[in-house]
């Protein structure tokens, strides 16, 4: 994947709006539009830079969908994400049940 595909990943992760994300990082809605569309092009650096620190990831992950510290890919599908962010949540009890309910469903 692509700058535009890990833009959109981590856009559909977060919940943010093009518009929200164009206001805290101060880069203009329109560029970020382009970044996103069919035709897209890449960011400058600087560009990259306050994308990235808004959406709380590294330059490199939107760049390449990868962590420079492991080389492997860094980030989950939005929906396992947002499954974890709520296994994280739970007490052990609770996560104990879930981790069993996925053995379960898995078959593993």
């Amino acid at each position: 994947m692509g700058f535009k595909e890990n833009l959109k990943s981590e856009l559909q992760y977060t919940g943010m709006t093009v518009r929200e994300l164009a206001e805290k990082s101060g880069v203009n809605k329109q560029t970020i539009d382009n970044y996103l569309s069919t035709h897209s092009s890449m960011p400058s650096a600087e560009s990259a830079v306050r994308i990235a620190q808004a959406l709380g990831v590294s330059v490199e992950y939107l760049v390449t969908g990868k962590d420079a510290a492991s080389d492997s890919v860094t980030r989950y599908a939005p929906e396992v994400r947002k499954i974890a962010d709520s296994a994280q949540a739970m007490d052990p009890y609770q996560r104990s049940l879930l981790s069993a309910l996925i053995k379960a469903m898995s078959g593993k």
